[in-house]
């Protein structure tokens, strides 16, 4: 088997899929003309000086343009870093500079995002090697940098000379949660993404003339993004929301009789509130939902009488999203579990004993270790968080407890140590708490997560500086700083002042209880 057939451009199947490959916003995209954007992408990234080896920040909502650099990039031996339109100043900045992009393409404006506000808060000097800005939507916006239009589809270009890419290197880094302050950058190169595409679309038993995507997750996250490159691979047309909103994702479901979708148990939620019919989605056959808020199981029981199957699934950033998948012959409540059957036949599934270190046998709990090749090469520039998350034999340390069910599949149960999931992102409290040190008058800070109304919500616990004159920081303006700094997701639904952490003392050191901290926002709020 030849190299090239682990590209991303062996992805696009002219002869065997329908048209249109993509459907944005209602306007068609062929497979020819996709080919023919992703040509011309290339050419404007080698105009802009972008070659082998070098990084191109993509800031975009669910646009052609996003997948058009991508594969531009992996033709011409780039790298795409994936930015959450979520993030905001400290965020971006984290990621570009641990990234070394050269270039950003970033929207002009979206919605209530403003973009130039966001980058005129990242100091030029803290990304030393971003040169360049281009805008999608605009001419320029105002900023530190260099700006240019990005238009790539408006005129022919000359077609640029591919580079001898190697498909194992780095093509796309997705951005996970990391124990320090800012996220950890996951590689991922051609192979472990077109390999593991192939493998979701016959696990699926996909059809071009049969099926349906609407891909409603966005492109910047494994989710969206592998979804996505899996039905492209299937030749299956793929119908696009740029951001997730219940009523369009409704129109596009009972219009176009989507066969697959996949989101969080909270999308669905929201969709099938906007409708009576009894029975809405006839002709749907899958769609995959990662439970992320209480109630899911109520959720999926009240979908599935309505005529929508969920099936529970489980992914990662390093091991790509639907990595494994519930059955339609699984019974209901083995079927809605998050866990599943890998959807390669190559991948390896165990569950290690956290108390006794060995591999732990069918049925008791443990952390998931998996071996497969949807697996990411590493953390760009992080050696040791590389190091620490896979073991000797090559299995990637999940994180996350779960045991083995004996039949080939597995059950996801909870996430070990103290990561939080909020609004559907896996969060450090360390990014969080690093953001509270850095305000006027904090010495110190502690962030846990709560459940509140229904919703997973961080509450924070400061210490405030000792030699304060003017009392100590109040919430108001802690919130206001974090909203300017973080995702809104990532903003504390209350920040307590406290004088001390409760701690425990261990041979190990002293602790801090965590357990304690939930507790004693549980009855602060309750009180209030």
């Amino acid at each position: 088997m030849h190299a090239t057939d682990f590209s991303l451009q062996s992805l696009i199947r002219t002869e065997a899929a329908t048209d249109p490959a993509f459907v944005f916003d209602g306007t068609p995209v062929s497979c020819a003309e996709f080919s023919w954007k992703v040509e011309q992408t290339a050419a404007w990234l080698a105009a802009q000086d972008i070659g082998k080896g070098d990084v191109v920040a993509v800031w975009l909502v669910n646009r052609v343009e996003w997948i058009a650099l991508l594969f531009a990039a992996a033709r011409l031996g780039a790298i795409v870093a994936a930015v959450n339109t979520r993030y905001r100043s400290a965020e971006v900045a984290h990621l570009l500079k641990v990234s070394g992009a050269k270039l950003m393409v970033v929207e002009a404006a979206f919605r209530s995002i403003d973009f130039a506000a966001i980058l005129a808060d990242v100091a030029k000097a803290e990304v030393p090697t971003l040169q360049k800005l281009a805008v999608v939507g605009a001419d320029t916006i105002p900023a530190h940098w260099p700006s240019v239009r990005f238009d790539a589809f408006d005129k022919p270009c000359p077609p640029a000379s591919p580079a001898d890419s190697d498909v194992d290197l780095p093509v796309l880094l997705y951005t996970t949660s990391g124990t320090t302050k800012g996220p950890k950058l996951v590689a991922h190169s051609q192979r472990t993404l077109a390999t593991h595409a192939a493998s979701v679309a016959k696990a699926l038993a996909l059809s071009p003339q049969c099926h349906s995507l609407l891909a409603m997750l966005p492109f910047c996250g494994t989710f969206g993004m592998t979804s996505s490159l899996a039905f492209l691979a299937a030749g299956v047309t793929v119908h696009v929301l740029d951001a997730f909103e219940a009523a369009p994702a409704l129109k596009i479901l009972g219009q176009h009789k989507i066969t697959h979708a996949f989101g969080s148990d909270e999308m669905f939620r929201r969709i099938l509130a906007l409708t009576d019919l009894p029975q809405p989605f006839p002709q749907a056959e899958a769609f995959g939902f990662a439970a992320f808020q209480p109630g899911w199981r109520e959720l999926a029981a009240k979908a599935e009488a309505r005529g929508m199957p969920l099936f529970g699934l489980y992914g990662s950033s390093e091991v790509q999203a639907l990595f494994s998948i519930g059955r339609a012959s699984d019974a209901f409540a083995d079927r809605i579990e998050g866990g599943g059957w890998p959807m390669s036949p190559d991948a390896m599934v165990r569950v290690r004993d956290t108390e006794t270190g060995e591999l732990a046998v069918t049925g008791v709990s443990g952390e998931i270790e998996i071996s497969a090749p949807s697996r990411f090469l590493g953390y760009l520039n992080n050696l040791e968080a590389t190091r620490d998350a896979i073991t000797a034999d090559g299995f990637f340390r999940t994180g996350d407890i779960g045991r083995l069910r004996g039949d080939g599949s597995f059950v996801y149960e909870t996430r070990a140590g103290d990561a939080m999931r909020l609004g559907g992102f896996l969060v450090a409290p360390g990014e969080i708490e690093d953001e509270l040190k850095s305000c006027a008058g904090v010495a110190d800070s502690q962030v846990v997560a709560v459940d509140l109304n229904g919703q997973a919500r961080c509450v924070a616990f400061v210490i405030p500086a000792q030699e304060l004159h003017q009392g100590p920081p109040q919430q108001e303006a802690l919130t206001a700083r974090l909203r300017e700094r973080l995702a809104g997701y990532k903003v504390p639904a209350r920040i307590y002042v406290v004088e001390a952490f409760p701690v425990t003392d261990s041979a190990n050191g002293v602790k801090i209880q965590r357990a304690r901290l939930r507790a004693m926002a549980m009855e602060r709020i309750a009180a209030e």
